[in-house]
């Protein structure tokens, strides 16, 4: 989760996040390259859109159907989710909501069919404010206890193989400062060991959970042979580590 300062510092219109331990042997590049430019041009695309109404949103005279538009791009498009009373709101209102919507990062997540790796997945998820988001979730952040809970992360169809594409900027070309769109309030118990001993951490909000938690969201699948995790030292004989 710290590492989200370290990305607020990169001026590039773009940023490209992968795991440390997923990186293959050149020969693989191509394919992976080939998923790394899908994964962009989902985002270039959904982007353009998204600095369209966002410059819309800020200019006069935006007309009614104008708004029913961005409202359905942004359900649609950037997965975002209205509250019931919205349509209650008066125009100012609403018009103050879909600036608010529009005007964040993007990230688009590369995601592989779940093959039963340990790790986090991507899910649907309702805060302590009601408010329902995508979100990558890991299993520090589920209560097995709870069978519904346990059910649905054990269930998941999809895997976070950690395959980021960023969009970081404004329609004006503007950096966002992404210290703005982190959920403080999170945090996770991670179990660690110190000299041969056993113990809980208490950790940031990762960097793709709560430090990203009010970012816009796109999933996408991605082919499972762009994931090559080194999780023990037996993983450095599968074929997308061999030389």
């Amino acid at each position: 989760g710290a590492l989200i300062e370290n990305l607020n510092e990169q001026e590039a219109d773009i940023i490209f996040i992968k795991n440390i331990d997923n990186v293959a042997v050149p020969k693989m590049a191509r394919q992976a390259g080939a998923s790394k430019k899908l994964l962009a041009g989902v985002l270039l695309q959904v982007q353009k859109k998204a600095f369209h109404y966002a410059a819309l949103l800020d200019a006069d005279g935006i007309t009614g159907d104008q708004m029913h538009e961005i409202e359905n791009f942004l359900r649609d498009q950037l997965n975002v989710r209205f509250s019931d009373n919205y349509s209650g709101f008066s125009l100012g209102q609403q018009l103050d909501i879909l600036r608010d919507k529009i005007n964040r990062p993007i990230r688009v997540c590369g995601m592989v069919k779940n093959e039963g790796e340990p790790g986090g997945g991507p899910y649907w998820v309702r805060d302590p404010r009601d408010n329902i988001s995508l979100q990558i979730v890991e299993s520090a952040q589920v209560n097995f206890k709870d069978k519904n809970q346990s059910s649905l992360f054990n269930d998941a169809t999809h895997f976070n193989p950690v395959d980021l594409v960023c969009g970081v900027k404004n329609y004006k070309g503007e950096k966002y400062n992404l210290l703005n769109f982190v959920d403080t309030a999170q945090g996770f118990i991670s179990e660690k060991t110190k000299d041969g001993k056993p113990l809980k951490a208490l950790e940031l909000p990762g960097l793709w959970n709560g430090a990203m938690a009010f970012w816009n969201t796109i999933f996408v699948e991605v082919p499972l042979l762009t994931f090559n995790p080194v999780k023990t030292v037996n993983d450095l004989l599968k074929p997308a580590h061999q030389g």
